[in-house]
């Protein structure tokens, strides 16, 4: 998993609340669990004209203009904004996939389903929880091609006026997303005393081990 430190970037608004998993990466997707290629697939209903399908190639998929991660002055952009109980519905690990393959570092929001807040710490995204004024201002003083510093270390968002912008989180969350820790590398972490631990079950119960 990538660790996260600070982040600059422009800021791609998604002006809508209670947008579900299956917006965020629809259920034909489902059947793969690669963690990979999901990113292209990525708000596949509003983003395209057309239904996607799972390897589909989508170079040439008619586009739908209309959509925010449609319009040119967004590309690139690696935090999104957007507004409350986003994630909500399934608890898909797939939809962290797919916004993480795509490019986005961090998610900004007034809160989020409980499942997709977890999930996305396991993956390396940083979901971000503002009060509904803070978003607000956000939104309303937006402009093309701004962009905004995340510090995980100090916990804040300046913006490109060099306001500050305070943001709670977990010390155990903050310090697995420093270090790019997932579950699997927070384990390997007390790998020697695993080890150690059995060697003696070995001696104890051999019968398992045979």
């Amino acid at each position: 998993m990538r660790a996260f430190t600070t982040l600059t970037s422009i800021i791609m608004p998604l002006d809508r609340a209670n947008v579900d998993t299956d917006a965020i990466i629809p259920k034909q997707f489902l059947k793969s669990i690669r963690r990979s290629g999901f990113g292209v697939f990525l708000f596949d209903e509003w983003r395209y004209t057309d239904r996607g399908e799972p390897d589909m190639d989508c170079t040439d998929r008619p586009l739908n203009p209309d959509f925010v991660l449609n319009q040119p002055q967004y590309k690139g952009a690696e935090i999104l904004l957007t507004r409350e109980n986003f994630g909500c519905g399934s608890s898909r690990e797939h939809a962290p996939w797919a916004l993480e393959d795509y490019g986005f570092r961090a998610i900004i929001a007034p809160s989020f389903a409980d499942i997709f807040y977890n999930n996305c710490f396991k993956n390396g995204l940083l979901p971000i929880v503002l009060t509904t004024e803070q978003v607000d201002s956000l939104f309303n003083s937006l402009a093309d091609e701004d962009t905004f510093t995340i510090d995980l270390d100090t916990q804040t968002i300046i913006t490109p006026k060099g306001e500050t912008i305070a943001f709670e989180i977990d010390e155990n969350r903050k310090h697995r997303l420093l270090n790019g820790l997932d579950d699997i590398a927070l384990t390997l972490q007390q790998a020697d005393d695993i080890k150690a631990y059995e060697k003696q079950r070995a001696k104890r119960a051999p019968w398992l081990f045979t």
